[in-house]
């Protein structure tokens, strides 16, 4: 497998690899970025934090996601930080229904009035007075499904969504959910190595739903077990995250990877990802790589 990533002209990615209408009103370049990993607590690696996410932009990202949880709120208001006032095509979505407290530090808590205050909160840390798409970070076992998704179709009605997504969800739990509101998004965890929500995947492509892998690279570490991962990887001159994000991108025309660095090698690696192209001898390669918790591939 080639160690060396393969790098591109900066005029075309992350736009090669085309782009979605996020609930038929943002279109957005398919390859975005996570901002989970970038450091927040004041000095040089939050600095650098700024860079990373503004050059994000620079390159042509124009989908940025983000949660309440990730650093219970500081890491949106680094993206405010970094990029407010935003672009006009720019789209940074967050999530909320998860809270602080419970023995591990954080609780499920998407009761209505809960979910008002998550949203307010988060709006004003985003210093908006509309946050594009709003996803809700895990479904509260506690909470009906409909009161759940009606308090943000209320939001939405209000003007304070745009659209509604939802996170780790199954394809039942998504069924059920659209029964009270539209929903544009989906954010699962998804990969060449893990393939359990094949199934929701799906249901996105033929409703037209966003499906938003999390963690799209972290398999990487497992690539150095398969033969067939190695052998695509040295053909493409790509490093493992280059090809993972490349499989992604081909699987379906829905999903919208979100790779998260603090570096800004590592972001243009990512984003050159863009340009790779999976021959059709090369996607049947992939199709043979297995283990486990994997659903079946249908690329």
């Amino acid at each position: 497998m080639s160690g060396k990533p393969m790098t591109s002209s900066t005029s075309n990615t992350p736009g090669a690899a085309g782009t979605f209408s996020v609930g038929g009103e943002y279109r957005v370049n398919r390859l975005g970025f996570g901002a989970m990993r970038l450091p927040t607590e004041p000095g040089p690696e939050r600095k650098a934090a700024v860079a990373v996410a503004r050059r994000a932009v620079e390159r042509g990202v124009t989908l940025i996601d983000t949660a309440h949880l990730y650093g219970w709120g500081a890491n949106e208001e680094l993206l405010a930080e970094a990029l407010h006032p935003y672009p006009d095509d720019l789209l940074i979505t967050t999530k909320v229904g998860v809270v602080r407290g419970g023995p591990e530090g954080w609780a499920y808590d998407a009761r209505p009035e809960s979910l008002r205050e998550q949203v307010e909160e988060g709006l004003r840390r985003l210093r908006t007075e509309r946050v594009g798409l709003l996803q809700l970070h895990r479904l509260d076992p506690k909470v009906p499904v409909a009161e759940q998704v009606g308090a943000l179709h209320d939001l939405q009605r209000e003007g304070k969504i745009g659209h509604i997504g939802l996170s780790e969800v199954t394809a039942a739990e998504l069924a059920e959910a659209r029964q009270t509101a539209v929903i544009a998004s989906v954010q699962n965890r998804y990969n060449l190595f893990d393939r359990e929500h094949e199934p929701v995947l799906e249901t996105c492509e033929a409703a037209g739903i966003a499906f938003l892998p999390w963690r799209p690279v972290a398999a990487a570490a497992e690539s150095g077990r398969s033969a067939e991962f190695a052998a695509v990887a040295a053909e493409l001159g790509a490093t493992g995250p280059q090809v993972l994000l490349a499989w992604l991108l081909a699987r379906s025309p829905v999903v919208l990877p979100i790779p998260g660095t603090a570096s800004l090698a590592h972001l243009e690696e990512n984003l050159a990802a863009a340009d790779l192209r999976l021959t059709d001898a090369q996607r049947r390669l992939l199709a043979r790589v297995t283990g486990p918790d994997r659903g079946a591939d249908h690329s």
